[in-house]
This record gives C-alpha cells, sequence and structure tokens, in this order.
C-alpha cells in the first residue's frame, strides 16, 4: 500500500532555509531552480494502425476504430495535465527537463508538447526509434529557450535468450548532452527490461541494461573525469537490486559518492516505504534518477547542483479505495481507458544554481 509521500527537503545547501528558492535573495545570492524529471506514460499510443509495430498490444488499438481518437486525445490531456505540475511548487514552472517511456513514435510527442496545456513551454523533443517487440521506445523533451542540444544518440541494447540464442528486442537508452544555461549536462532516459518470466529469470537482461548505461556514462568519464550525467527512466528494477546496486555502484550516502561514481537518492526512498508503482501487488521504486558526483556540493563545481528529489504522487493521480487504494490511477484496465494518467507515478529532481547579485555600478 502506498503512503503519502511526504516532500521532505533533501537540503544540501545553508540557503535551504530560506522560503523560496524561485529567485531567492540570502545575502546577495540568488538562484535559479530547475525541474528535471522522469515519468513513464503508459501505452502512450496514437490511434493509427502502424502495420510496421506491433502496436496492437496497445489498449488503445484493442478499442473499437470509432473510440480511438477520442480515447487518444484524452490520453493526451491526462499526461499534459501531469506534466505541467510536475515540480511547479519550487520552479514556479513545467520541468525543464523531461525523459519519458512507453511512447509509440515522434508524432505522439509532437501531439503531446502541442497540446493546450504545454505549449507555452516550447519543448523540444529528442527521438529515436528503438527496435522494442511492443513498438514502444524512449525520448527526452526540453525546453529550448533554456537547454541547447549539442549531441543525441541512441545506444542499442544487444541481449539474448540464452536457451534459444535469439536476440530480446527492447528499448534502446537515449543519450543527450548539452548546455543548460551554458553547464553542459548529459542526460540518459532508460526504460530496462521487464520482469516477464519473472524476476530471477529476467534479471540478466536488466543487469546488461546497467552494464550498457555504465559503458556510456566511462566512455564520458574518459574525456572529462568530472562530467555532469544524469540517468533516469523506468529500471523495473529496485535501488536495492542488482543491477543498480552493484553493477552501477550506485550509492545512498552522498558522502560515499566520489568523483566517477553516481547517487541515488530513490534508494532512501524505497528504504523509507514510498513507491512509484505497485508490481504484483508489492510497492516498487522501479523510477529512478540518479548522477555523477559533481552534481553534488560537495564536488565544490560551478553551475547547476542537485538540491532535492521526489517522487510526484498528488491526490488525483492516486487512487483512494478498492483494491487499489493508494496505488497510481492508471489511464486503462482490463483493455478500456479510466480516465486516469498512468500506471507510474514521475520522479522528479531540483537543480539549482546561483546568481550573481548585480552591484550598484552593473545596475546602472
Amino acid at each position: 500500500m502506498f503512503k503519502k509521500l511526504f516532500l521532505g527537503a533533501l537540503c544540501i545547501f545553508a540557503f535551504a532555509k530560506a522560503n523560496s528558492l524561485q529567485a531567492q535573495t540570502t545575502q546577495a545570492k540568488q538562484y535559479k531552480v530547475k525541474t528535471v524529471a522522469f515519468y513513464n506514460l503508459e501505452n502512450l499510443f496514437d490511434a493509427e494502425d502502424d502495420t510496421t509495430i506491433n502496436d496492437e498490444a496497445s489498449p488503445i488499438m484493442e478499442m473499437a476504430e470509432g473510440r480511438r481518437a477520442e480515447v487518444y486525445k484524452k490520453k493526451l490531456t491526462s499526461m499534459a495535465r501531469v506534466i505541467r505540475k510536475i515540480g511547479a511548487d519550487k520552479a514556479q514552472t513545467a520541468p525543464t527537463i523531461l525523459g519519458v517511456c512507453e511512447i509509440e513514435n515522434r508524432r505522439v510527442l509532437e501531439d503531446l508538447v502541442n497540446h493546450p496545456l504545454l505549449k507555452e513551454f516550447d519543448y523540444g523533443i529528442v527521438h529515436f526509434d528503438s527496435p522494442d517487440r511492443r513498438g514502444i521506445d524512449t525520448a527526452m523533451l526540453y525546453k529550448k529557450a533554456d537547454f541547447t542540444v549539442t549531441n543525441a544518440e541512441s545506444k542499442e541494447l544487444l541481449i539474448f535468450d540464452k536457451s534459444s540464442g535469439r536476440r530480446i528486442y527492447t528499448r534502446d537508452q537515449t543519450v543527450v548532452t548539452g548546455k543548460l544555461d551554458g553547464d553542459e549536462i548529459t542526460f540518459i532516459v532508460n526504460h530496462w527490461p521487464s520482469r516477464r518470466g519473472g524476476e530471477q529469470k529476467s534479471r540478466p537482461n536488466r543487469v546488461a541494461a546497467a552494464a550498457l548505461n555504465k559503458k556510456i556514462m566511462d566512455s564520458i568519464h574518459s574525456i572529462n573525469s568530472m562530467a555532469k550525467i544524469i540517468t533516469m527512466g523506468d529500471l523495473n528494477d529496485d535501488p536495492t537490486n542488482e543491477s543498480v546496486k552493484v553493477t552501477l555502484n550506485a550509492q545512498k550516502d552522498r558522502e560515499d559518492v566520489k568523483p566517477q561514481m553516481i547517487y541515488n537518492p530513490y534508494i532512501q526512498m524505497l528504504k523509507d516505504g514510498y513507491n512509484t508503482l505497485a508490481y504484483r501487488d508489492a510497492g516498487n521504486v522501479f523510477d529512478q534518477i540518479m548522477f555523477t558526483y559533481p552534481l553534488l556540493s560537495e564536488a565544490k563545481q560551478d553551475g547547476y547542483m542537485y538540491y532535492q528529489a521526489n517522487i510526484f504522487n498528488p491526490s488525483f493521480m492516486t487512487n483512494k479505495t478498492g483494491r487499489y487504494k493508494g496505488y497510481p490511477k492508471r489511464s486503462f484496465s482490463d483493455g478500456d481507458f479510466t480516465g486516469g494518467y498512468s500506471d507510474h507515478f514521475p520522479v522528479y529532481i531540483y537543480l539549482v544554481k546561483e546568481i550573481e547579485a548585480k552591484t550598484a555600478s552593473q545596475k546602472g
């Protein structure tokens, strides 16, 4: 059963005692606040039949043809309603960076960012088609006014069934490097292989996904040992599973994080009983955001730094009664549209950057 997430402060700066972060002045210091988020959009498929992929697995395609367009429009509105609210209590706006998964193609992303609830934010899109057997991809949305893409690529995850030797077609990993207000950061968006067939049997697939993640980060670190890297996604594993704990060597305590290592604030959240979804009636934190040492205050680097991590689970997204009380209010159930949102809660972190106060002479 889900506990209501208390947005407890994981403060790392002295200014955390201030009442507000957005352009908050404390002893002549001001800070910009940006939200980096991840959201599994739960089968965001369009209403058209694509014969090149297995979109028949989409709940929308299982509906009568006359209902598909209507349900697709409602699904977009549900997703847009959530996205514009993630992190808005402190950043006062929608996420600057948003990783997404379970989307069918670029078209659904274009329809999403052009929705009336999101159009004002002028989101750019980074998307590559994956070979996933269900036809779903990962992607990243970004505010063009704040983030400039300098490089984007898709990293193929090659895994094979041990018994048959056949390739298991799954999601590629989307890697985007760019400048966030001049600060270079690399983002990796993930949707690791599912637990189909059981956690133990499918575990090597997620370990392989984690190994690819590590390979990507190691490659970046070989060029810049103090690179700022944020990896996020639906990992289909908890922070304490082998893929995250061992392969990625993600750390729970920030004092244990050293250069070229990563910090995972969601380890403590799982320990405290919080969840981003329920898998087989058990709460899990499959959705996570992790990042490298230079984003911690201890690294004493310029530019954006980590402030706080959260799970976005407001009342309107949560079931109130019945067997699934406290679980995410999902979009589809038993092949029908429920009017909900997703079977996952979004996760997000705040990044903050000090703004130098203008002197009297600068003010003119």
